[in-house]
């Protein structure tokens, strides 16, 4: 590439042919990209954008399909692979949705019928009762102290050993 001084334009040389661009020399700097990883996608607790690169191995049968649907539909693998996967979030969160909605509705009947879980109680002292007498720790109290720690080998700052020494007396 090549800078003429009378037209201040770019040209470029191809084959000994020199041919102006249509980009002027004075045309500004493009934006700055921001770094790998800060553009799309949601960045956990920010609300920002964030991409990573995922490898994904893919069934023969699929990566073959979607080089057929890539040279068909002139679209990258990539924005494939990231609308299938979206339609999949949304069929599956609506599954999961309307099921998490039975269960909900279910322990709503149940808490209905019995406000004060006397049956669960009731089944509890029962199970109790069936299969309390071999229960091996049934009735056994531990009363253990936990280990001590040595004064030397504390890893407590200053004020957190000022503090638990306070708490001792």
């Amino acid at each position: 590439m090549s800078k003429t001084a009378a037209s201040d334009k770019t040209t470029v040389k191809l084959r000994g042919k020199a041919k102006p661009l249509a980009i002027s020399a004075r045309v500004p700097a493009p934006a700055i990209k921001p770094r790998r990883g800060t553009h799309a996608g949601l960045a956990a607790g920010t609300g920002s954008a964030v991409v990573r690169a995922k490898t994904l191995r893919l069934i023969p049968e699929f990566e073959v399909g979607l080089g057929l649907l890539k040279n068909i539909l002139h679209k990258p693998v990539n924005k494939m692979v990231n609308e299938a996967v979206g339609e999949y979030i949304e069929k599956r969160t609506a599954e999961v949705e309307t099921d998490l909605r039975g269960v909900l509705e279910k322990l709503k009947a149940c808490k209905r019928a019995d406000p004060k879980f006397a049956s669960a109680r009731a089944q509890l002292v029962e199970a109790e009762v069936r299969y309390g007498a071999d229960d091996p720790v049934e009735g056994v109290v531990f009363d253990i102290e936990p280990p001590q720690r040595k004064a030397g080998k504390s890893k407590l700052g200053p004020s957190q050993a000022m503090v638990r020494e306070l708490l001792r007396s």
